[in-house]
């Protein structure tokens, strides 16, 4: 069964979300996170993944104090994200609550630093985020495609032990124009062993039938709850 898991981003304490990555087109949803998260799981949601923008300028997690009243007021598993550019970082959102982090773009530009973290912690651990436009990893805070293909960089963390890949289409992050279908369904078909997250457009209850029909291990759901386009009433059917 794939699995549901909604999105919190967090900038300045509250629960916004960003169109395509960036600052300047930001919604503040809501002044209380954790009130958000427990919604979440009064509809059987067991799964969130949280991500301090703030911690994400900042290079360095900001908002731990939402982490820590999350996790201790809720049984969700919770990945934490944004600002996890270090083992000290990665050693604060484990102890916050953490059940598991998100390596973003130093995923890309210090690949021998991620794997050290995958040895040491664990695939199951350590997520792998695989941020991309078109067919190539997206860099500079999302604003520009690299000549690395999306396909090589998962199949390289493969071989070297991870498993759990949060790939996020930023052209489509925050529009609510549909998930990029074609491009999980070929990592699926050329990479089955990487536990494939995806994320980015997510807009109706069909996007979820479809990427559950292709097999991805998860679906990240963000503004489709806030503007209200799938309910939390929409999810439970996908819920163990």
């Amino acid at each position: 069964m794939m699995e549901i898991i909604p999105a919190i981003d967090i900038i300045g304490g509250q629960c916004v979300r960003l169109t395509e990555g960036d600052f300047a087109q930001q919604t503040t949803y809501d002044s209380n996170p954790l009130e958000v998260a427990k919604r979440f799981e009064s509809h059987g949601i067991k799964r969130l993944h949280l991500v301090d923008l703030d911690g994400a300028r900042a290079k360095k997690p900001v908002n731990l104090a939402v982490l820590e009243s999350i996790a201790a007021n809720t049984n969700l598993t919770i990945d934490f994200g944004g600002g996890i550019q270090s083992e000290e970082a990665i050693k604060q959102a484990f102890d916050a609550g953490a059940a598991q982090i998100t390596a973003g773009s130093i995923a890309v530009r210090e690949p021998d630093t991620v794997k050290s973290w995958l040895l040491k912690y664990g695939a199951d651990k350590i997520i792998i985020g695989a941020d991309f436009k078109g067919t190539n990893i997206a860099i500079s805070a999302w604003t520009e495609e690299s000549k690395y293909p999306l396909q090589d960089f998962i199949s390289g963390y493969v071989k070297t032990g991870a498993r759990l890949f949060i790939c996020t289409d930023v052209s489509k992050d925050g529009k609510l124009q549909g998930p990029s279908i074609n491009t999980y369904r070929h990592l699926k078909l050329t990479l089955p062993e990487a536990g494939i997250i995806a994320s980015g457009g997510v807009t109706t209850v069909s996007d979820l039938e479809e990427l559950q029909e292709i097999g991805v291990k998860g679906a990240i759901i963000g503004k489709a709850i806030y503007e209200g386009t799938i309910s939390l009433k929409n999810l439970e059917r996908f819920i163990c």
